[in-house]
């Protein structure tokens, strides 16, 4: 995997190589390679990059939302270098990450006849990208997938690593599959027609990358808070650039989860997924439930002294400062009984126990487990209350 910065109209190539573990018994490190471009207004180039792969025949999979936009000028692009395009939606929303949406997307691969020469693209935000990861990982036993992503945390987080995945109504991501994209196209301009609520959401992975990887980001952070918050484009095009590198990074080195490595992306998550499932999928988006989360996180890791309160005062600062949610009445009158339920089935959760990553640091995080519940629950509680 490969980290390209690449601007339109600018010839000047920043690449990052990232070789995924070859330790793992899978199709060699080098055939699963790919490169992350990161740019401004590269949608309408995709098609060269997607020829140079020998592909003749695509499916865009893309969100109703953008269909008509992105997913439009993906396909004119595709065609314009004489890619034959079949163009499928799905509705917008977390509650698309589902079986059943699977199936239907199944059903029609089987119907246009797609085989493991067809590239499936999949346009729009972490929904689309997990969706039709997963489908393409197990149609026919593996498609080759590209990811478009065109909204703020999927061009920072799910786009990159392959992690594929649907929701139960036990929880979040629970049947899936590691599936590495052929190659990702994040384009800066597309985040330009967010709406407000899903850019300020997306803000909270590119904090946790900070808090968990880099100081020296988190800083950046703080100091161009306001910037970021308005869409300056250069701001936007060192915070996009520096969250792929960091995922890509950690990516490399643990690509299945396997030496724990991976697992510190997972910061703020164990909490997040918990208050996703408990408050209904769509309720509170992805990263307003993340945002809480290490919110939730930081106050725990604070009562178990592995950090003082002026971490926590600066996460919570920046959060707020960006637009970020640190409390929230959505979670007033659940039972924080339920949360612990559902953080019992986590993925993350080892024999039984359960493991939150926790910062001792801004820019470093520990793994820990055996925690004592009554403190789980008393974190919970500091962002169910209204202030």
């Amino acid at each position: 995997m490969i980290l390209n910065e690449w601007r339109r109209h600018n010839v000047k190539r920043h690449e990052i190589p990232v070789r995924l573990d070859e330790g793992i018994a899978t199709p060699s490190s080098a055939a699963r390679s790919y490169k992350i471009h990161v740019g401004n207004e590269i949608l309408q180039d995709i098609g060269d990059l997607v020829q140079n792969e020998n592909v003749q025949r695509a499916v865009v999979v893309s969100d109703q939302s953008v269909n008509e936009s992105h997913g439009r000028t993906v396909t004119q692009s595709l065609q314009a270098v004489s890619i034959t395009v079949d163009r499928l939606s799905i509705p917008p929303g977390e509650t698309s990450k589902s079986l059943v949406e699977s199936e239907r997307l199944w059903n029609e691969f089987a119907r246009l006849r797609i085989d493991r020469k067809t590239a499936i693209l999949a346009v729009g935000g972490g929904v689309v990208g997990d969706l039709t990861g997963f489908v393409a990982a197990t149609f026919s036993r593996g498609l080759q997938i590209w990811q478009v992503p065109t909204t703020l945390v999927a061009q920072v987080d799910s786009a990159i690593g392959g992690k594929t995945g649907v929701n139960l109504p036990a929880g979040k991501n629970l049947v899936g599959a590691f599936w590495q994209p052929r190659g990702v196209v994040a384009d800066i301009s597309t985040l330009k027609s967010l709406p407000d609520r899903e850019y300020i959401s997306g803000l909270a992975e590119v904090v946790k990358y900070g808090m968990i990887l880099d100081a020296d980001f988190f800083q950046w952070l703080e100091d161009r808070a306001i910037s970021i918050r308005e869409r300056e484009k250069e701001s936007l095009n060192h915070l996009v650039h520096r969250s792929a590198e960091l995922k890509a990074s950690v990516v490399e080195r643990d690509e299945r989860e396997i030496t724990g490595l991976r697992a510190c992306l997972n910061y703020g998550h164990t909490f997040a997924h918990a208050f996703e499932t408990t408050a209904g999928y769509g309720t509170l988006l992805h990263g307003e439930a993340v945002s809480l989360g290490m919110m939730a996180a930081v106050r725990l890791a604070c009562s178990l002294d592995l950090l003082d309160q002026t971490v926590v005062e600066r996460q919570q600062k920046l959060l707020e400062t960006l637009g970020l949610p640190v409390v929230t009445p959505v979670l007033n009158d659940i039972d924080p009984d339920d949360f612990l339920k559902i953080m019992a089935r986590d993925k993350k959760t080892v024999g039984g126990n359960l493991r939150f990553v926790l910062p001792d640091k801004i820019g470093h995080v520990e793994i820990i487990d055996r925690i004592d519940q009554m403190l789980v629950t008393s974190a919970i509680k500091t962002v169910c209350l209204t202030t």
